[in-house]
């Protein structure tokens, strides 16, 4: 539905004609290939290849494609490795449609386009590197069970594992054999560099106040 509706605007600009849709990432390079459009629109959710890994890899393979995602998400670390990956247009899909309409002739021109939403939150945070480096401390942090993701942020908010235990109801062992884990996992020498990364991904716990336990 979705890319239907996407088709039906650009199908009301002079000038622009699709010349192909493709239900996944690895489909949307193949087309890209064989068919070398002047610039390929990607969501970044699709199934088995995301936009963002086919992006990275029509930039490889078919390095005169241009190229935008398009997502509901415009969370700092997709706009990150979207950028990294040589991508030149970023839309959100609740922008107005004349954003699409100029983000792909921006682009088709050679140019570079970010949706408003987009162009604010870089301008705001890309200071000294921040964004790239909670990019990139996401990144490593990604691959965290959900349990080993509470006890980042929590040692990076500063609790002991005997307080960490108390907050998560499970054995002070636990939480060490986590701990532990994580920190070979990520290549990292004690917590003062895992609770540095946490910190970095905006990943501390806030709310760390006593659990006050069950309610009767």
């Amino acid at each position: 539905m979705i890319r239907a509706g996407v088709r039906a605007i650009l199908a009301t600009e002079p000038g622009i004609e699709v010349v192909a849709e493709a239900g996944d990432g690895r489909q949307a390079v193949e087309l890209a290939l064989r068919h070398r459009p002047d610039v390929a629109l990607l969501d970044i959710r699709m199934p088995g290849t995301d936009g963002l890994r086919a992006a990275e890899e029509l930039r490889r393979v078919a390095p005169s494609v241009g190229l935008i995602v398009l997502t509901t998400f415009s969370e700092d670390e997709y706009i990150a490795r979207a950028l990294a990956a040589g991508v030149s247009g970023f839309l959100v899909k609740s922008g107005d449609p004349r954003e699409l309409l100029s983000g792909v002739r921006a682009v088709a021109e050679g140019a570079a386009f970010l949706s408003p939403a987009v162009a604010r939150r870089v301008i705001d945070r890309f200071e000294g590197g921040r964004l790239s480096r909670t990019a990139e401390a996401r990144r490593r942090l990604a691959p965290l069970t959900g349990r080993e993701g509470e006890v980042v942020a929590l040692v990076g908010a500063g609790l002991s594992n005997a307080e960490i235990a108390g907050r998560l109801h499970i054995v002070e062992g636990t939480v060490k054999a986590h701990v532990s884990a994580v920190l070979a996992r990520l290549g990292l020498r004690n917590r003062v560099e895992l609770a540095i990364l946490a910190y970095e991904a905006e990943a501390v716990a806030r709310d760390t106040a006593a659990d006050p336990g069950p309610k009767p």
